[in-house]
């Protein structure tokens, strides 16, 4: 067999990535005190995250579209999603596939004018309106509903609780949604009784000493979709 066609017959065995069939999503600082960032984005995604997203707000925006380029370089190598928070500049400079933003960033209309329709764009939530909004409104792709409970990453962001979690599962929506905030292994199965299939993770997977065992583990808890 040739060069070309063990390329070829290679990543042909890597199934094109779906938000749709996406369960795990991981955010990710650059990883600076630990030093390893593709090896640690390699190992989640190995464990099962379908989806990772850089999120930093320490970085400048050549910094930041560096640590992407690697994002991206392995996400394709690993035949995943990755995404990009909040700028829609970064958005269109990396090629980034999937885009959040948050009820106080642009407007989705306004993002989706400037991103094209081929970035899937998904929104953060915090109420029952939000949710209900989000679930109808045709510019997001997904939504994230929380943050369910108190997380270091969102300081000042008041707890949800689980009923909002109800709340977003009670719409039956087909569209993808996600619990987000202080998920972790003691509590996805809360999440899973109150309705939610999809997850959001930082400190679960960031902070485990087998970053690809963590998620498998979370995986697992997670029902299968369809």
């Amino acid at each position: 067999m040739s060069t070309t066609s063990a390329i070829h017959d290679k990543s042909s065995a890597i199934a094109t990535p779906s938000l749709d069939t996406a369960r795990l999503y991981l955010c990710t600082d650059a990883r600076e005190k630990q030093g390893d960032f593709a090896d640690f984005l390699r190992a989640a995604y190995a464990g099962g995250v379908d989806i990772i997203q850089l999120r930093d707000k320490s970085l400048e925006a050549a910094q930041e579209l560096e640590l992407l380029a690697v994002l991206k370089s392995v996400a394709q190598e690993c035949g995943k999603l990755w995404a990009v928070n909040d700028r829609a500049d970064v958005v269109m400079l990396s090629g980034a596939p999937v885009f959040h933003v948050g009820q106080k960033d642009l407007p989705l209309p306004a993002a989706r004018s400037l991103v094209g329709s081929g970035t899937r764009m998904g929104l953060s939530c915090h109420d029952p309106a939000q949710v209900s909004a989000a679930a109808a409104n045709p510019n997001a792709d997904y939504f994230c509903v929380g943050p369910v409970w108190a997380t270091p990453t969102k300081p000042g962001r008041t707890a949800v609780g689980l009923s909002l979690v109800e709340h977003a599962a009670s719409l039956n929506t087909a569209k993808p949604w996600f619990a987000i905030g202080g998920v972790e292994l003691s509590n996805v199965d809360q999440l899973v009784a109150a309705g939610a299939s999809r997850i959001v993770v930082v400190r679960a997977i960031t902070e485990a000493q087998d970053p690809a065992a963590a998620a498998a583990e979370l995986l697992s808890h997670l029902p299968a979709l369809g």
